[in-house]
C-alpha cells in the first residue's frame, strides 16, 4: 500500500457488535476454546454461499452475550479493537432481543451495553453511539418493542434504529409501523438494503422506512435513477467491501460497485460490517479500495468526512471529528 492507513483517524458507521468478538474475549468467556475452533466458528471463509450463510457465524457471538458481564466484556473488547484501528468515532449496532435467553430483559440488555459504552468511551477515548436493530424475520410486535427501546434510551449513547438480517428471505411488511414510530419520534434511522437483493430493495426501503442512511446499498448502482435519487436526497450509503464479496453480492472485488458509487457523487463511507466474521479492520478495507480501484488519501478523507457528517452524533462531536480528519489527511 502507498499509504499507511493504520495511523490515520477513522470513522465507522456500519459495525455489528455480535459479529466482532476477538479471540481474546472469546477465550475469556469460553476458556476451553482453541484458536482453530475460534477460526472455524467465528470467522467466515472468503466465500460464503450467500448472506444467510455468512450470518450463521453471528450465532456463536450472541450465544456468548447473554449475561451482564458477557455483554460488558464484549462491548469493551470492541472499543479496544477500535482504538487499535485508530477509529475516532464509531456507531455499532446490535439487536437487544437476541440477548434475553438467560433471563435479562430487553431493557437490561440495552442498559448494560449503554453503560459499557460510556466506560469504553472514557477508557479508550473513542467516541461512539449505539444503534438498536430489529431483524427482518421479527414480528411487528418485536420490531415495535425494539424501536420503543430506542425511544426509551434516547439521550444516552443510543443514537438510532436499524433493520438487519436477511432481506432476501423476508419482506418489509412487519416493520413499516416501527419505522413510522421512529420517524414520528425523531429517532435517526438507517436500514440494511441493496445487499442480498437488488436496487428494488433500496427503493422499497426508502419509500416505506424513510431512513437517512442505507446499510450497504451497493446494488443501488444497478439503477442510475436510484443513484440520482440518493444523491438528490443526500442519503448516505454505509459500504462494506470485504463483507460483500464474502456474502456473494459480487463474485470478486474487481466487480464491487463502491468506486462507481463514489464517482456518481453519492455520499458514502467505508466500513467493516463484522470485524471478526470478515477478519478485517478499517485500515485493511481502505487498502482494498486503494489496491483494486486506485483510491488514495483524498478518497478516504472524503468518505470519513461524509461518514461523520451523516453520523447520528451530536453537533459537538461532528465538529470535533471533522476537524481531526481535516488535519490528519
Amino acid at each position: 500500500m502507498k499509504t499507511d492507513y493504520t495511523k490515520l483517524p477513522k470513522v465507522e458507521l456500519h459495525l455489528h457488535l455480535d459479529c466482532s468478538l476477538s479471540y481474546d474475549v472469546v477465550k475469556q468467556l469460553n476458556p476451553s476454546i482453541t484458536e482453530k475452533e475460534y477460526s472455524d466458528s467465528f470467522i467466515a471463509p472468503p466465500k460464503c454461499t450467500d448472506l444467510a450463510d455468512y450470518i450463521k457465524r453471528a450465532i456463536k457471538g450472541f450465544e456468548l452475550m447473554q449475561t451482564k458481564e458477557q455483554l460488558r466484556l464484549v462491548t469493551l473488547d470492541l472499543f479496544k479493537q477500535l482504538k487499535a484501528d485508530n477509529v475516532v468515532y464509531a456507531e455499532f449496532r446490535f439487536a437487544p432481543l437476541q440477548h434475553i435467553y438467560k433471563g435479562l430483559t430487553p431493557e437490561e440488555v440495552v442498559q448494560i451495553v449503554n453503560e459499557a459504552t460510556t466506560e469504553g468511551i472514557k477508557t479508550y477515548g473513542v467516541d461512539a453511539g449505539i444503534i438498536l436493530c430489529t431483524l427482518r424475520h421479527y414480528t411487528e410486535e418485536q420490531s415495535m418493542q425494539t424501536v420503543s427501546l430506542a425511544k426509551q434510551f434516547k439521550g444516552t449513547n443510543v443514537v438510532g434504529f436499524d433493520i438487519a438480517a436477511d432481506e432476501a428471505g423476508f419482506p418489509i411488511t412487519n416493520h413499516i409501523k416501527a419505522f413510522q414510530f421512529a420517524n414520528d419520534n425523531q429517532i435517526a434511522c438507517t436500514a440494511h438494503a441493496g445487499e442480498a437483493k437488488g436496487a428494488e430493495s433500496v427503493w422499497e426501503t426508502l419509500q416505506n422506512f424513510h431512513p437517512s442512511r442505507i446499510g450497504h446499498g451497493v446494488r443501488s448502482a444497478e439503477d442510475t435513477s436510484l443513484l440520482h435519487f440518493l444523491k438528490e436526497h443526500n442519503i448516505h450509503l454505509e459500504v462494506c467491501p470485504t463483507s460483500n464479496i464474502q456474502t456473494n453480492v459480487f463474485d470478486k472485488i474487481e466487480n464491487h460497485t463502491g468506486d462507481k458509487i463514489y464517482q456518481s457523487g453519492v455520499s458514502m463511507s467505508i466500513n467493516t460490517d463484522a470485524r471478526t466474521i470478515s477478519n478485517t479492520t478499517l485500515a485493511k478495507e481502505y487498502g482494498v479500495m486503494e489496491k483494486n480501484f486506485g483510491w488514495d488519501k483524498a478518497h478516504i478523507k472524503k468518505c470519513n468526512l461524509e461518514g461523520i457528517k451523516h453520523s447520528f452524533a451530536s453537533d459537538a462531536i461532528k465538529t470535533k471529528i471533522s476537524k481531526l480528519i481535516e488535519e490528519a489527511y
